[in-house]
C-alpha cells in the first residue's frame, strides 16, 4: 500500500541542508481540542485560554487570547505558530513589530529573538514547540 509519507512528491522541494525534522516515539492519534481541559494564563492585560498536549520533547497547544491580550513576558522560547482565527501582534525585542491574520505563520527558534504577543481583536493559534 502507497503511503503519502514515503513516496517522492514534486510540490515540496528536499531541504537544501539534507535534514529533515524528526518526530520520534509519538503512535498515531488525533486531538479533540474541545475535550482538553484549558488551563487560564494572565498577561499584563487580558487572558490566554491554553488547550496543551504534550508528546515527549514536543509541546502542542491551542490558544485562545481575549481582545486586548499582551504577554506579560518577553518569550525566549521557540515557536511554530498558527494563526487559526482573530489577529496577532508579534512585537521583537529589536522594535520590529509583525501581525498574523488566520492563514499567516511565523516561526523563531529558541533564544533566537524575543517576541511579545498582544491582541486587540483576539485570536485563536496552533502552537507547536
Amino acid at each position: 500500500m502507497a503511503s503519502c509519507c514515503y513516496r517522492k512528491r514534486s510540490a515540496a522541494p528536499a531541504p537544501s541542508n539534507g535534514k529533515v525534522m524528526k518526530i520520534t516515539d509519538i503512535p498515531f492519534g488525533t486531538t479533540d481540542w474541545s475535550s482538553i481541559e484549558p488551563t487560564l494564563h494572565k498577561g499584563d492585560s487580558g487572558l490566554a485560554t491554553w488547550r496543551t498536549r504534550q508528546f515527549g520533547d514536543i509541546r502542542v497547544r491551542l490558544v485562545d487570547y481575549s481582545p486586548g491580550y499582551v504577554a506579560d513576558h518577553w518569550c525566549q522560547k521557540g515557536h511554530i505558530l498558527f494563526c487559526v482565527d482573530g489577529e496577532l501582534g508579534t512585537d521583537l525585542v529589536d522594535g520590529r513589530s509583525f501581525t498574523l491574520t488566520p492563514g499567516m505563520s511565523y516561526q523563531v527558534a529558541d533564544g533566537a529573538e524575543a517576541h511579545r504577543s498582544r491582541t486587540d481583536k483576539g485570536a485563536r493559534l496552533f502552537i507547536v514547540d
